[in-house]
Formats: C-alpha cells, structure tokens, sequence
C-alpha cells in the first residue's frame, strides 16, 4: 500500500463526504424514522467507492485455502468444493426460518435425520446430535453429559478426566470449565499412551479419559481397545476427541475402539468453510447407553414423518440456540454423498499418503522425532537449528510467509521441543507438496547460513515482524479520533 494511503476507515474520510447516492440533498428523515436516527456515533464519512475500495483491499490482505498451501496440522485446511455452497445457498435452504413447522421443513429435517444416521455409521456410534455449534462446543457437550450420567448412577466421587499430553488444547480446558479435575498424562518413548502408566491414574474417582486417535503426533494408539478396556473397568467412560478423523474414514470406528462419546469438526473433516472467524459446526456421538442425554432437539423419523424431539427427560439441553447450524449440516451431507464409501476411504488413503511423503522428504534437513509412519500429520522439530544457530520454529514459521504459504501449526504438541505439526490434507497435489518442501529446504539452508535474515522475516507481507507479547497483552483495537 502506498504510504499516503491511511490504514483505517476513520482516516479516509472528510467531513460531509459521505454517500448521498439516495435522495441528494433530502434529510435522513426521509427514509428512516427519526428515532432510529443518531449524531452521537463517531462514523467516518466516505464515499461508497473508496469505502468499497478499502475493504476490497483489505480482503486482498487475508490469506485463505483458496489461495496457497495451509498445512496447519490438527485443524485440517482443505479445499471446500462449491458444489457443497452452492446446495447450501439453495434458497429452499438459505432462507428457511427456524420457527418453520416441521410438516413444512420436512426435506430440512430430512437433512439433518441423514446426516446423524451417516455419521452414527460411519465412526460407530449409537447416534449423534447435531445441535453443538464447534468441535469444543461438543466437547463441552460430552463433559456435562457424563456428569449428569455418573450423577444420576450416584457416583458424585467421579471428578478426575484423564487427559494424555497428545490430547488437543480444548481438551483440559473443557474439563476444567465443566468443573472436572484435570489429570495429565505423560506419553511414552513412543509417543503414545503407556498402558502401565493408565492404569497408575485410573480409580474410583476417574470420569472420563480423554484421547484423540491417531493423536497430535499424528501416530495411531495401538492399544487403544486395551486402554479402553481398562477405563471401563474402573467406570469411567472413553471420549474421542474427532478432531483428526480426517485419518480413519472408512478404515476405523471410535465405537469399534471402545469410545463412548465423541465429537467431529465437520468444518474440518467434510470440508466446510473454516478459520477467519467462520461458523463451526460440532455433531455430538454416544455409544448406546448415553443416547438419552443427548441435547436437543433430536430429529426423529417414525417411518412417515420427520420431527424434532424436544421430549426428552435426561436430556442435558439444548446447547445453542435454534437446532444446527444447519448450512454446514447441508454442506456434510452433499460432501458424504458425493464421495460414498469409496470416496470417503481414498480421502483417507491420500491423507494419509500425503502426511507420510512430506514426512520423508523434510527429514535430510528437519528432525522427524518420531520417524516412523504416520498417519494425517506429522511433527518436525527446529531444536537443532536453535541449538546451532539461533533459529526457532517461530523463524522458520515467519519465513514460510514469504513463499506464499501458510506456516504449519507451530509449539503444540507441546512434549516436542520447537515443534512444527504439518498436516497437508488430502486435497493437495504432488507439486503443491514438492514447493512446500523445497521452500523448507531453502528456509532451513538459509537458517545455517545467514540466520539473521530469518529473524527479519517476514519481510514481503502487509505487516511484518511484531512484538507478539505486547500484541497479545496489551492489543489496541480500538481507533479514537
């Protein structure tokens, strides 16, 4: 941007420049009713066209999957295919009220009735509600439903949740918002859960065990039936956190695993718009015995007509306003049926693939701590490159901006030293994958040879390097005249 051109809105303007398109020189009265009317609000005054051309600007500045590469390993960024938008922007859809009778919002509720039978089958559960507006919504969700289930069985005793160091952020803060004490489990050389080490936290007291599968690591828990096993014995329940389910479509079922509740990221793993502020949309499971405490409304078919069931006693609630976010309950149905059993297992495959090819071709110049095969992700670590020269994750991260891509998800898992978690999706191409690892080779050649340059970075984006600690302590966002 050129440096006589102001940054903000506020800065645009010039007294009595604003738009008089409408009615040119006519009161305000004219078209609004005079006590909606206010002087005391500081609105800038602009033209429509250079309102229109900064925010053109502005949106130019974002960075998005539908421009580059955004490997941002657990949050899964890949492609959303129009087609799934435009059925959802059908306006039988779009402009449905929520209020709508059902006997007039049958196809809607259709929808909804379909897609819980699909994903109750696809990751083997009993049922599935879809009324959690996000993944951690959901989680939030499974927490107070086990409460109230241990609750009403009388086991009041059971407050600890079981949270291994691979579960993802939300996790231990999700037990701790529903009251539940956190117990953090360390993982083994192989970075998983120990068996040995389960049974130590296990008791009287144990709630919920919380775990991810394949976990952070992006390595599955081959013991998990086992962990399992030993959770139920000790009465407490399995929760899946589904998060990284991109992985096992079609291969492995949380409820074949032993998992009694769990939730997905349809805007992660059915490729709903997600990040930049966007609408999640969270779809709690329960095994068979939880199916009561779902939230509601669930919808119901009674083989003539579809309703939505606000008539149930152990029932936690409703847990947002209205019944879904319905727009991403359309874009995961049209996304399940145009891939079918098939497609779903390919999505799987070349996840899967994709992680594993870029896993090889970074580990000549970027340690793999955990060399072995993966599944959707993988982590890479910096702590030679910081030892030797200075360099961090952060660096590399700051640097990957200047190539046009986005920096992989960076210091989580947190048991891995400069941590870089890489996740390429299956939507990515072999090219896309080849660029990306040659801008890290570059990026990590140019680290041993003039690391200072990497502290600069980045140096070709709108906003460069800022002082992240101040940003996040003290942010000023709000513009004063």
């Amino acid at each position: 941007m050129s440096p006589l051109q102001p940054e903000l809105i506020f800065e645009l303007g010039q007294a009595g420049r604003a738009n008089r398109y409408l009615g040119e020189g006519k009161p305000l009265e004219t078209f609004l009713p005079k006590n909606l009317l206010r002087d005391e609000l500081p609105l800038p005054e602009n033209s429509e066209l250079d309102v229109v051309r900064h925010y053109t600007r502005l949106s130019q500045r974002t960075f998005g999957i539908d421009l580059g590469f955004y490997p941002l390993g657990s949050c899964t960024m890949k492609y959303n295919p129009r087609v799934n938008d435009a059925i959802a922007s059908l306006r039988e859809f779009a402009d449905l009220h929520p209020y709508t009778p059902d006997e007039l919002a049958a196809g809607a509720l259709q929808i909804m009735y379909e897609l819980e039978r699909s994903l109750s089958s696809l990751f083997g559960m009993a049922a599935f509600s879809l009324n959690p507006s996000a993944g951690a919504h959901a989680e939030l969700g499974a927490l107070l439903i086990a409460k109230k289930y241990f609750r009403e069985r009388g086991q009041t005793r059971r407050d600890k949740v079981v949270v291994p160091d691979t579960a993802h952020g939300t996790n231990p803060a999700s037990a701790a918002m529903c009251g539940f004490k956190v117990i953090s489990l360390p993982s083994n050389d192989r970075g998983r859960v120990s068996l040995d080490e389960i049974r130590r936290v296990l008791g009287e007291d144990t709630a919920v065990c919380m775990m991810t599968n394949p976990n952070t690591l992006g390595l599955f828990e081959d013991e998990i039936a086992a962990i399992a096993a030993e959770v139920h014995r000790s009465g407490g329940l399995m929760y899946y956190d589904g998060a990284n389910a991109n992985a096992i479509m079609g291969y492995a079922r949380p409820g074949d695993m032993g998992f009694d509740l769990m939730h997905l990221n349809t805007h992660k793993t059915f490729t709903i718009p997600h990040g930049g502020g966007g609408a999640g949309h969270g779809p709690l499971g329960v095994a068979a015995h939880l199916v009561d405490y779902l939230p509601t409304p669930v919808v119901t078919f009674d083989g003539s007509a579809f309703t939505l069931d606000f008539d149930r006693p152990k029932s936690i609630g409703p847990m947002r306003s209205f019944w879904s976010n319905f727009a991403h309950a359309v874009r995961a149905l049209a996304y399940l049926y145009a891939n079918g059993e098939d497609g779903l297992k390919r999505v799987s495959q070349l996840a899967v693939l994709n992680a594993n090819y870029l896993r090889v071709k970074v580990a000549p110049f970027l340690e793999t701590p955990y060399p072995e095969r993966c599944r959707h992700e993988f982590v890479a670590s910096a702590q030679r490159l910081k030892r030797e020269h200075g360099v961090r994750a952060l660096d590399i991260a700051k640097a990957l901006l200047d190539y046009g891509y986005m920096a992989p998800t960076m210091y989580f898992p947190l048991l891995v030293p400069e941590c870089l978690m890489i996740e390429p999706t299956e939507t990515e191409s072999k090219e896309t994958l080849d660029a990306f690892v040659e801008a890290l080779r570059v990026i990590v050649e140019r680290a041993q040879s003039d690391p200072q340059a990497l502290f600069e970075a980045p140096v070709t984006t709108v906003v460069g390097r800022v002082d992240e600690t101040r940003a996040a302590r003290q942010p000023d966002l709000r513009w004063r005249p």
